[in-house]
């Protein structure tokens, strides 16, 4: 899963179904932080954390290509 789905929330397939007899908007929340400042960070960590990731791959490929 990519690390960008951490700063949002993800229902599961139950909650899903739940929403649909959900009226009153009650059923929803969303993955909340204390100051914008704290989103922020989240968000450039996890920014981060992709760029690293997609580097370990075209590491890997890189490897890969040079072995063959």
């Amino acid at each position: 899963m990519s690390p960008t789905f951490d700063l949002f929330a993800i229902p599961s397939f139950l909650e899903g179904i739940g929403s649909v007899i959900d009226l009153g908007g009650n059923f929803h929340y969303y993955n909340e932080n204390r100051t914008p400042e704290e989103a922020d960070m989240k968000a450039l960590l996890s920014d981060w954390n992709a760029i690293g990731i997609e580097f370990n791959k075209a590491f890997q490929t890189l490897q890969k290509e040079a072995m063959d």
